[in-house]
């Protein structure tokens, strides 16, 4: 057997690529060539008087399919986290409608809802306890990632699983080390032939797939087909064989493999920074005060911003309870009739302050009842969640996922496959044997 391929040390972080926070000059930035602009129509036709989060899954179906362009295997759609925070059963829909085959999750729990909701395609769960129910899995037939040998023990408990072995490609996470890989491989091959499990697949991550080049994702590879070898030279035939995340599907094509798991790039969300994928978020809100203030008045927590000239302050309803990065203070803008206005105060945790700008009363002063857009896709120069990362110093992932429950949650754009009441329950036999 060949030794593993050494993964090196990871080399020091290079300067983000991230937007660069800043904090707004002037209270109003206008847009060009208008400064009439709306959000887009989808967004306002749907957004009422309360915060409310639009998710677009035309935007969804859109993003698999440009995906889906550039590799020649599978697409699994990774739906954990509530579709990264879009909603798992609209996102799922919206996946297979762009070409998905199957879906990707970390829990039990998040599979077995997929089941719950009439699911038939194929799921495999990656993140699981030792006292994981898997019996579970099994009587729904939920494919489990094996990160070593003391799951393997586990999963051999509840014969007739169907597994992806998983190496550790160069995180030291989640996936069984190089030194455990090849007795994983041989105890997994004697599982399978007594019957108590069947292995499908081997899966692996690269760790900086989203600086394309970087030594360490050539380290990656090169174990993961190490990996692969040593598995099919145990006896091993996984049909699938999976490395790449949405980064590295599309800036990597070296890791391209059977399948590719897509989670981020569903909803928009490209690291690399090498595709245009469609956000398929729109955050707004209704200013609910608007009020004048003096030059010198102190604002919010902290009084850490003070108004350098008379203007007029507009309130919205929403915080970081509601998933506002409170670091984001004094950096964000929002739109808000056509402009962007910034964000001033500390974000509270119901509450956000916005600079709308002096000026004389007409049609074009924002209103109590006005619609501020927080984030969205970008069409009308509204702020991105890529925007808030960045003024928030972290990942869209972040932003994305961390929008609380208190948010009015409307779907648009959904695509043709019928509702959840008239999708066949699920019964062990209408998957079948594969």
């Amino acid at each position: 057997m060949i030794p593993a391929p050494a993964v090196p040390p990871a080399p020091p972080l290079t300067p983000s690529t991230t937007p660069t926070p800043s904090t707004p000059s002037t209270p109003s930035t206008p847009l060009t060539p208008s400064a009439t602009l709306t959000p887009s129509a989808a967004a306002v036709e749907a957004a009422g008087s309360v915060p409310t989060l639009v998710i677009d899954t035309s935007a969804v179906t859109a993003n698999v399919r440009t995906i889906g362009a550039v590799t020649d295997g599978e697409v699994m759609a990774v739906v954990k986290a509530d579709a990264f925070g879009h909603g798992t059963v609209a996102v799922a829909k919206a996946s297979l409608a762009g070409g998905a085959t199957r879906f990707g999750v970390t829990t039990l729990a998040e599979a077995i809802d997929l089941r719950g909701a009439g699911f038939t395609e194929r799921v495999l769960s990656w993140l699981n306890p030792l006292d994981a129910d898997f019996a579970a899995a099994a009587a729904h037939e939920i494919e489990v990632a094996v990160p070593g040998l003391s799951h393997l023990a586990a999963v051999r408990a509840a014969p007739g699983l169907r597994v992806h072995l998983q190496l550790d490609t160069g995180m030291a996470r989640d996936g069984a080390s190089p030194e455990e890989w090849v007795a994983l491989c041989r105890e997994a091959r004697a599982a399978e032939l007594a019957g108590l499990l069947t292995v499908v697949g081997v899966m692996g991550h690269l760790p900086c797939a989203d600086r394309p080049g970087d030594a360490a994702n050539d380290a990656g590879r090169a174990r993961f087909a190490w990996g692969l070898q040593s598995a099919r030279d145990l006896g091993l035939t996984p049909d699938d064989h999976h490395l790449a995340a949405t980064a590295a599907t599309l800036s990597d094509p070296l890791s391209h493999h059977t399948m590719s798991r897509i989670g981020a790039g569903l909803v928009g969300i490209d690291e690399s920074h090498t595709a245009r994928l469609r956000p398929a978020l729109t955050l707004t809100a209704p200013l609910v005060q608007v009020r004048e203030v003096a030059g010198g008045t102190s604002v919010g927590y902290g009084h850490s911003w003070r108004a350098p000239r008379d203007t007029r302050l507009g309130l919205l309803a929403l915080g970081y309870a509601d998933g506002l990065p409170r670091l984001a203070s004094n950096r964000a803008e929002v739109l808000v009739g056509g402009r962007r206005r910034p964000v001033v105060g500390r974000i509270s945790m119901d509450m956000t302050i916005v600079d709308l700008g002096a000026g004389p009363e007409g049609p074009d002063q924002p209103r109590e009842g006005d619609l501020a857009t927080l984030f969205g896709p970008g069409d009308v120069g509204e702020p991105t969640a890529a925007e808030w990362a960045g003024w928030a110093e972290t990942l869209e992932h972040e932003i994305v996922t961390g929008l609380g429950p208190r948010l009015h949650r409307i779907t648009v754009g959904e695509p043709p496959v019928a509702p959840d009441s008239d999708r066949p329950t699920l019964t062990p036999n209408l998957i079948g044997p594969r």
